[in-house]
């Protein structure tokens, strides 16, 4: 929001007439908004548009990247490592940071390239050579993208929020306490986002410890609930994904963890960028 506020006004304005909490807040009240619709179905429309939006951005960066020369600052020679170990460890936590993104909206583009995402790459290194219209309508469609994500994954969470006041109360949730948790729920994200800027550090960590979730947990589910016969066709391959997918999260993990005892993480609160 911030920078498609730049590219649209140009020189003719200040950099950003507020600050970056402030646009923290402006994007938070808007998904709060949003987030009065009362149940997944009646945010099958936000689905579609989220995913559509997602496909349009995603191709516009790479397609209006790779159609400009290469800056003169970038090279594309391989970075290579000190050591195999070094490599090795490097690979496991940058396999765990790509789990944390399709966990949370599926882009594989936004863990490349420098620090801010391949977004602020494509302003910082064409914006001088690709239209401002094109530049802003790519900026807008993650906007767009991003509310509707906000939405998605945040249903399941007013879905139990409400599941506990109807099942300590006895009655059904009214319009008002709906909104109420919603509220609730959307600035206690706001108030995360800011107090603890640093979570992107931890995504290689994060991402491995969640793999389960997605990996092993619903085929472990499917031995206890459907008990196939032992040593059956589909024991076997639940047991091996399974196995193969705790495996996988294990070996994420460690990469995490070296990566964050070999760069370290700089601790700030209540300083996002």
């Amino acid at each position: 929001m911030k920078l498609f506020y730049q590219i649209v006004c140009g020189p003719l304005c200040t950099p950003s007439p507020i600050s970056t909490v402030e646009w923290y807040l402006v994007f938070t009240s808007l998904a709060v908004i949003l987030s009065q619709l009362p149940n997944l179905n009646s945010i099958a429309g936000l689905s579609l548009i989220g995913g559509a939006t997602a496909i349009m951005y995603c191709t516009m960066s790479w397609v209006l990247s790779v159609s400009q020369q290469r800056p003169a600052a970038v090279s594309y020679e391989q970075v290579r490592s000190t050591s195999f170990g070094s490599s090795l460890f490097s690979t496991l936590n940058a396999l765990g940071i790509i789990a944390f993104a399709f966990r949370g909206h599926n882009l594989s583009l936004e863990i490349q390239m420098p620090p801010g995402g391949i977004l602020t790459a494509l302003y910082i290194f064409h914006g001088h050579d690709i239209s401002r219209g094109l530049l802003a309508a790519t900026f807008l469609l993650v906007v767009f993208n991003c509310l509707s994500s906000f939405q998605i994954y945040s249903m399941p969470v007013f879905d139990s929020f409400e599941a506990f006041y109807t099942g300590r109360t006895n009655r059904p949730c009214s319009v008002w306490v709906r909104s109420g948790f919603r509220i609730f729920y959307g600035f206690i994200s706001l108030f995360i986002g800011i107090a603890l800027p640093f979570l992107s550090s931890l995504a290689g960590l994060l991402g491995g410890l969640t793999l389960p979730v997605t990996f092993a947990y619903p085929c472990f589910m499917w031995i206890c609930i459907k008990k196939p016969e032992r040593f059956s066709y589909s024991w076997y391959v639940n047991w091996g994904l399974a196995l193969l997918g705790t495996a996988f999260s294990l070996a994420s993990s460690v990469g995490g963890v070296w990566s964050i005892i070999n760069t370290g993480m700089k601790l700030k609160f209540f300083k996002p960028n």
